[in-house]
């Protein structure tokens, strides 16, 4: 099979999606190994101590790798880790060409695997479906940057804006699809954070069900009963700034914040939060006395209006999924 650049790497992006939920805290990554008579062998990161992408694309290919080309999602590292450097593996098994997606913001890796495989005569193109790839590693490189993980928002609400009851119950607002692709975000988050509100309310387990994937770390704002649900969780009544901080530290590359319009509105007044992922249910209220989206005053005025971008969206059976985020004005803090 004859494939080119593009079409090479695409292939490599489906394999880090493969990677999506085991491969944390190590970013995932998609390797393609094309030998010179057209074979192709994929590889992604395995769990944490497991093989990099590169090291099993490799290991698919054994002796046809000499003389091929490798096709990589995210730039070779070039330290000792808990594995071995992959540009050595690269140039012991005689790659003679490397194509690179983006290059590893990783302080330990940015431009060093990429020089070490030149110095070694390999030719290296970097680039190739850059934003594609971007998009997908977009947690893990705002992690490396800003050494706070990716905050997410989700929120599902009525047509007319509304989160819960008067009484504070949300139990459902959205349809059985909708709530299966929460199962996946908890998945694909390290940690998941509600308020003690909403534990009160709703008594949440916040654990991933019905799909693969591990379940989040569970942090709770505010203190709740021994006999909630959500426990064993990390009760927290600091700084919120402080908590991405501590929650940075400890290799969390997502959070999916889960709260309540108080919780909600404190990331929010304070540019804390990179997504907003809003699930929009073909119902209403039908008054002002059921709880928002964000809690407590807003704008007071129409040149103090919040805009973002909308970047996907899609039906979720009668529902409607909307990602939204910040112009880069909202995240100067960050």
């Amino acid at each position: 099979m004859q494939v080119n650049d593009q079409q090479a790497m695409q292939i490599a992006i489906n394999a880090a999606n493969r990677a999506r939920l085991i491969s944390r805290p190590n970013p995932w990554v998609g390797a393609v190994v094309v030998t010179q008579t057209g074979e192709i062998f994929e590889g992604s990161t395995s769990r944490v101590g497991g093989p990099h992408a590169e090291i099993n694309a490799l290991n698919g290919a054994g002796e046809l790798a000499r003389g091929a080309t490798i096709y990589t999602t995210l730039e070779p590292c070039d330290h000792t880790g808990r594995t071995g450097p992959c540009t050595q593996a690269l140039i012991e098994a005689g790659i003679a060409r490397v194509v690179v997606g983006i290059t590893d913001p990783d302080p330990k890796v940015s431009g060093r695997g990429i020089a070490r495989l030149r110095e070694a005569g390999i030719s290296v193109e970097v680039g190739v479906l850059a934003d594609e790839i971007s998009s997908q590693l977009k947690a893990y490189i705002h992690h490396r940057k800003t050494k706070r993980p990716f905050v997410v928002l989700k929120m599902a609400t009525t047509l007319d804006g509304r989160t819960a009851a008067p009484d504070g119950t949300s139990m459902w607002i959205t349809g059985e699809t909708a709530r299966n692709r929460v199962q996946q975000l908890r998945a694909e988050s390290d940690a998941v954070l509600v308020g003690a509100g909403t534990v009160r309310a709703d008594d949440p387990q916040l654990t991933v069900r019905d799909i693969q994937g591990d379940s989040p770390r569970r942090i709770v704002l505010g203190e709740v009963s021994k006999s909630a649900r959500v426990n064993p969780c990390t009760q927290w009544r600091g700084e919120l700034v402080d908590l991405l901080d501590e929650l940075g530290s400890q290799d969390v590359l997502q959070l999916l914040v889960e709260g309540g319009p108080t919780v909600a509105a404190a990331f929010h007044r304070e540019n804390l939060i990179n997504q907003y992922i809003f699930h929009i249910a073909p119902a209403l209220t039908g008054g002002n006395d059921s709880l928002p989206v964000f809690e407590m005053h807003g704008i007071s005025t129409m040149s103090q209006l919040w805009r973002g971008k909308i970047v996907a969206s899609q039906q979720l059976g009668d529902d409607l999924e909307i990602i939204l985020e910040p112009n880069s004005i909202h995240q100067e803090n960050q």
